[in-house]
């Protein structure tokens, strides 16, 4: 699922802005070398954010305009949000909760559950279950029609629901609107469900956070230019000049994002205010991130008040007080020939928040680090250090890096290098003053790494074993499960693989035991908000899909995990008009494991596994 502010008084420390060279035709963008500190400043005034950003976007514009993606970079898969729940195995909760990075952030899911209510979202239908008398109690339709998948945030009786940016069709009062941007949907669980706020912006939603009530979410925008559609002009020189004519003529608020509220039958409009934009020391003009804030314990959601940085951000981490951006998209284009290079330097930039309360977050510091990141899971802050694993495509060589926050900066205090030579990260864990790496071409070294002294991150152990693991989940003290495929001699991937490491050695991590599944693959390989880890029972709930060449089957795959993996049942729901049905969360209420899929949802006696209950969309 694949990731991208004048801010209060801590902007007038800032540095002072650098200028533009006003005759040129197009700007030279800064260039910092690899690891360098950067800052996050503020324009002086609206004139001066429009002015910059038109001659930005005439330096990275294309002959086919801004070119690239986030998804396109190194041919590889963006994690789609996924984390791990910290259940305590001796008085864990009495249901549990979306499998998270961190403690005090939660993250939007399919699924949601306060241990007395269900409640899901999908082909455009919020339900709510009761999950004591386990049936449906309510359901509202949402009124989009939109192919991308639903998500939600939970707090007290109000469910935030996340729409993608998409062609949609939605319904205010009598009249039928149609919007392409990200929607937030305000729903109110008191009674009936029904709908008491929609925001409707721009752009696309890159990721969401929520600490208590306060829901932060993070959109990215490009600019609202038409490029000429000039298909019997050939040379790319032309083309390229024409994009930049098209650039002069936009309006000036063409990078200025714009969005509507509607609470009742009140519609408000706004745009995000040019005094809340700020731009780091190298940008391209074609990109800007907006992130707002809700307070869902508020009958409305208002504007959001939205702080923007100009940049692209494809990965969001967030503890309970802080809120981290992650841009490692750098698309630059040859002036001459007008083609897209990616990148001429590969780096990842970092923008830190602090988040308090229901305020906007505040803009703290900013950094670069050579490489790119593998999902959030990358990135760990830790006793006010802030840790990233990144692997340089260029050289295939991985490490991990400890930065501080200096004077508005995040600059680097050791580093760890050469993790897995030739090699790329496949999976990251840190877990308080310890961390461990899977990198992988043909077989999967998992690293162990000593955090302790933020100066001097050292490799303690490594354990090289076919296959890899796409993520790693802490089930106890000095425990790891690692799921995702095992591999030949040559790197040939064969099916899910489920590892279960010994770390408590940290010179010598090693394999306890393994169960794999051949020909198969799993969510929660790439997202890891599919996996459940149950400490109660010692259960581990995967979704799990195979394909024998005619038919496909899904399965939740329920392992029972001491010091060793046993099978304890392969969970399947009803075939829905001759379909099978894909099963892609789990959850648990009390004695009751809960599977869903894109059919329904079905009850499970924890104990037996046998079924209780189906509940068909």
């Amino acid at each position: 699922m694949s990731r991208r502010l004048v801010i209060g008084t801590a902007l007038a420390l800032a540095i002072p802005l650098a200028g533009c060279t006003p005759d040129a035709d197009v700007p030279r963008a800064a260039s910092p070398s690899a690891g360098a500190a950067m800052r996050l400043v503020a324009f002086d005034s609206c004139e001066q954010l429009i002015a910059d950003l038109r001659r930005a976007a005439k330096a990275s514009v294309g002959p086919y305009g801004f070119g690239g993606g986030p998804e396109l970079a190194d041919g590889r898969i963006r994690a789609a949000g996924g984390s791990a729940n910290k259940l305590d195995a001796t008085s864990g909760p009495a249901f549990s909760g979306t499998n998270v990075h961190e403690s005090g952030a939660d993250e939007p899911d399919l699924v949601k559950t306060d241990g007395r209510r269900i409640v899901t979202v999908s082909q455009g239908i919020l339900r709510v279950v009761d999950a004591a008398t386990r049936k449906e109690t309510s359901k509202v339709d949402l009124g989009v029609q939109n192919t991308g998948q639903l998500q939600l945030l939970l707090t007290g009786d109000s469910a935030l629901v996340l729409v993608p940016a998409g062609y949609q069709r939605f319904v205010v009062g009598k009249r039928a609107e149609i919007a392409d941007g990200p929607q937030l949907l305000l729903v109110d669980l008191s009674g009936t469900p029904r709908i008491v706020s929609r925001y409707q912006g721009e752009g696309e939603l890159v990721d969401a956070r929520m600490t208590g009530a306060t829901a932060r979410i993070v959109l990215r925008t490009t600019p609202r230019i038409t490029f000429p559609d000039a298909p019997t002009i050939s040379d790319e020189k032309q083309r390229i000049a024409k994009n930049r004519d098209a650039i002069d003529r936009a309006p000036a608020d063409a990078w200025l994002p714009g969005w509507q509220v509607t609470d009742g039958a009140v519609t408000t409009t706004g745009k995000v205010d040019c005094g809340q934009v700020s731009r780091p020391t190298d940008y391209s003009g074609a990109s800007l991130v907006s992130i707002l804030t809700f307070d869902l314990a508020r009958p409305a959601l208002g504007g959001g008040s939205p702080v923007a940085v100009v940049a692209d951000g494809d990965t969001v981490y967030a503890t309970a007080n802080s809120l981290y951006l992650a841009s490692d998209q750098r698309w630059r284009f040859d002036r001459l020939a007008g083609r897209a290079v990616m990148p001429i330097r590969q780096e990842t930039d970092l923008y830190k928040f602090t988040i308090e309360g229901t305020q906007p977050p505040v803009y703290r510091a900013a950094g670069t680090v050579p490489g790119f990141l593998i999902n959030q899971y990358a990135l760990s802050e830790w006793d006010a250090h802030l840790r990233i694993a990144t692997t340089d495509s260029k050289t295939d060589r991985s490490a991990v890096r400890v930065l501080t926050e200096q004077n508005g900066e995040l600059t680097q205090t050791g580093i760890a290098d050469g993790i897995g030579k030739g090699e790329r990260i496949y999976s990251v864990r840190f877990l308080g003053t310890r961390g461990y790496v899977v990198t992988f071409r043909q077989t999967d070294p998992l690293y162990s790494l000593d955090l302790s002294d933020p100066a001097k991150p050292t490799i303690t152990g490594e354990l090289k074993i076919t296959g890899y693991s796409a993520h790693l989940q802490p089930i106890g003290a000095d425990r790891l499960i690692g799921i995702g495929q095992e591999a030949d001699s040559n790197g040939r991937t064969q099916g899910t693989q489920v590892s279960l490491f010994d770390v408590s050695d940290p010179v010598k991590p090693r394999r306890l035991a393994q169960y794999q599944i051949p020909g198969s693959y799993s969510e929660a390989e790439y997202d890891p908000h599919a996996l459940l880890w149950w400490p109660a029972t010692n259960l581990l709930v995967a979704p799990v899909s195979t394909w024998n060449g005619r038919k496909s089957q899904s399965v939740a795959l329920a392992l029972r995990v001491t010091d060793d993996i046993k099978l304890t049942d392969r969970l399947t729901q009803p075939a829905v008009k001759g379909y099978p049905s894909m099963i892609q969360r789990s959850l648990v209420v009390g004695n009751t494991l809960w599977t869903l899929s894109d059919s329904g949802l079905q009850a499970s006696e924890l104990s037996t596994m046998n079924r209780l209950a189906w509940l068909p969309n």
